[in-house]
């Protein structure tokens, strides 16, 4: 098979194409030739896009198909082309599933889900026995599977004991330990932000508190433990600058945030919308300008969506029994396009997630296989369901204002547009 990708200016930091508009001639998967002007091959399908821009292959790293357990909310084979025509060619896929990620074979069930695809998964498997915090999974055997991290998704690990033991055990194969930054007794029962706002409304809030006391008793593990740490979905200033304080004394953490903590806040709660309760709750226009500043110095390694349909009858209904969750692959490169400059964006959903979880990384030059999104960042549009391909709806950023879309992808030998 044979792709000629016509005018595509080149965003690949490490390729001495970067920055330059060339045609790129792709051959059974393989980069061919990158040249000014490239005359259309015999069978070739040519590709000639408005202000087409590629760069390596977007991962992101917080993905939730549903399947197994939950087809009605969103199906593997629906959420892979989703992913593509969204710019994604890998996405973590988290154990929110029934049965759980907690095994073997349920590494391998999803691995050979994505083998003859554009987007790949890479399974994030369970880090305790039926993800209730008692126990750890088999980490090693689902490590020679194809897991690439463990975690028990949006679920805290109250057992500070337990997160040691799994920080020391992973290093016996340097895994990847991930910790969902919440600490229950402080939040107990809540699902917002406590602020003046949810107050107001009358909403059961959590506090900041919550979420840094957990990522301050992690990094002291941490710190005691040595190992690798990952902590998703930050959402506060106080958060980012502990993440910081601990990357400067040479501990082995990152963080990821979501484009949704980057750009909205609980300001969007007034209208009872269940679509805006998601899990970390919003924050505040304070800590939005914090997380953004802390993507942009480096201190949060990634941006992820948090993707996590949810069917309408658990979402549509009063905001206080609404299910937590967004959809977000088909938003999150316009939205977070507005805020944070576009090589930083791009290193954001490239490099920096790849080598934290250990994928492979490329470059955009001749003899390399192609891994590619293809995408407009100066598109301007207003996000709305008809944009939505995703077999559920709650989609968080539905009604507003983004810049940049998506094309699709060129991977594992195959070209996905929308």
């Amino acid at each position: 098979m044979k792709v000629l990708l016509k005018s595509a200016k080149i965003i690949d930091s490490n390729s001495k194409f970067h920055k330059q508009t060339k045609d790129i001639l792709i051959e059974n998967g393989i980069i061919t030739q990158i040249a000014k002007n490239i005359s259309k091959p015999n069978k070739c399908t040519e590709i000639n896009l408005d202000n087409l821009h590629v760069s390596n292959g977007w991962f992101d790293t917080s993905v939730s198909f549903g399947e197994p357990g939950y087809e009605e909310r969103e199906n593997i084979a629906n959420g892979l082309e989703v992913a593509g025509k969204s710019g994604f060619t890998a996405v973590g896929l988290n154990a929110n599933t029934q049965p759980l990620i907690d095994n073997k074979s349920a590494v391998e069930f999803l691995i050979r889900k994505s083998a003859e695809t554009a987007t790949k998964i890479y399974p994030i498997a369970n880090l305790t026995q039926k993800a209730a915090g008692k126990e750890l999974s088999e980490m090693f055997d689902m490590h020679n599977s194809g897991a690439i991290a463990f975690a028990d998704y949006n679920q805290a690990i109250t057992n500070a004991n337990l997160m040691k033991v799994a920080l020391l055990y992973a290093q016996n194969f340097d895994g990847l330990v991930m910790s969902y930054p919440q600490d229950n007794s402080i939040a107990t029962l809540g699902y917002v932000n406590e602020s003046e706002n949810t107050t107001r409304l009358g909403l059961k809030s959590i506090p900041s508190l919550a979420e840094e006391l957990q990522i301050a008793r992690d990094l002291f593990l941490l710190e005691y433990t040595g190992g690798k740490l990952h902590i998703p979905s930050i959402t506060t200033a106080k958060s980012a600058q502990l993440i910081k304080n601990a990357k400067k004394k040479g501990l082995d953490v990152t963080c990821s945030v979501t484009a949704h903590h980057l750009l909205l806040t609980d300001d969007e709660l007034k209208g009872f919308d269940s679509n805006y309760k998601v899990m970390p709750p919003l924050r505040s226009k304070k800590d939005n300008k914090a997380l953004v500043k802390a993507v942009a110095e480096g201190t949060i390694d990634f941006i992820t969506s948090d993707h996590n349909p949810i069917d309408i009858e658990n979402k549509k209904v009063e905001f206080e029994n609404a299910l937590f969750g967004t959809i977000g692959l088909e938003s999150l490169f316009g939205s977070i396009n507005q805020v944070i400059d576009l090589e930083q964006t791009i290193k954001c959903l490239t490099e920096n997630p790849r080598k934290r979880f250990g994928l492979a990384l490329y470059k955009i030059e001749t003899e390399q296989e192609a891994n590619l999104s293809l995408f407009n960042p100066d598109a301007n549009y207003t996000f709305n369901e008809s944009m939505i391909l995703s077999k559920s709806k709650n989609a968080i950023f539905n009604g507003k204002a983004l810049k940049g879309m998506a094309y699709g992808v060129y991977a594992n030998g195959s070209i996905l547009l929308k």
